[in-house]
């Protein structure tokens, strides 16, 4: 897998984890493998967190 990869996944990954915890009415949709709709509110910090986490080697 490469960077690239590894970036998308965890961006992904966190968007729909905080979509699915709903705090801040997000919603996300992926249909296509390059591209997700998304609206609401994204915690930008938690997403750094795990973008530069995946990178790092963590889950």
């Amino acid at each position: 897998m490469n960077i690239e990869d590894q970036v998308r996944n965890a961006i992904v990954a966190e968007l729909k984890r905080q979509s699915e915890v709903g705090e801040q009415g997000l919603r996300v949709r992926s249909g296509d493998a390059e591209m997700i709709t998304v609206e609401g509110k994204v915690n930008l910090d938690e997403l750094t967190m795990a973008v530069v986490g995946s990178l790092a080697g963590g889950p």
